[in-house]
């Protein structure tokens, strides 16, 4: 195993705890030195904050963690390719380097929609690797998604 697949794993760790609370399991966790300094799930549905993904979550543990905000030398693992939002907030923070799981068709700004991370006309550009776990961060998804269908069904029910 290599080291994006081991934090990886712990992203998904992060995101297991979100769906084991009935929200949409995403992870992240930030590393700095080879060390985890700050993890995040997302709370959207207890918190009934916008604000509350994963992402943006794990960036203000790291900052605290750190004592700044700027996080030049660190690199964030989350299951699910980032938001505007949050591809925003990375851009911010000068994380180094994002590496995701599954891409988000819908709201993917990693890649898949666009690319905010490595836009060349904002001053920083962050490194972008996607695909790790791809599979296994997909069915995390696909999974939560088909039992809150069923769980819906079955209250009209």
């Amino acid at each position: 195993m290599n080291m994006d697949e081991k934090y990886m794993y712990e992203a998904m760790k992060q995101a297991k705890k979100a769906g084991a609370k009935r929200e949409v399991p995403i992870g992240a966790v930030i590393v700095f030195q080879d060390e985890v300094i700050a993890t995040g799930f997302n709370e959207r549905e207890a918190s009934q904050t916008t604000l509350s993904h994963a992402e943006l979550i794990a960036i203000e543990e790291a900052n605290k963690k750190i004592g700044s905000w700027r996080l030049e030398d660190c690199t964030l693992y989350v299951t699910l390719e980032p938001c505007p939002m949050c591809a925003g907030a990375i851009v911010q923070s000068r994380i180094k380097r994002v590496v995701y799981g599954a891409p988000d068709p819908k709201a993917g700004c990693a890649g898949t929609l666009m690319n905010l991370l490595e836009e060349e006309r904002f001053n920083h550009q962050v490194e972008v690797t996607s695909g790790v776990l791809e599979e296994e961060c997909g069915t995390l998804l696909r999974d939560f998604f088909r039992e809150l269908r069923k769980r819906k069904r079955n209250e009209k029910d």
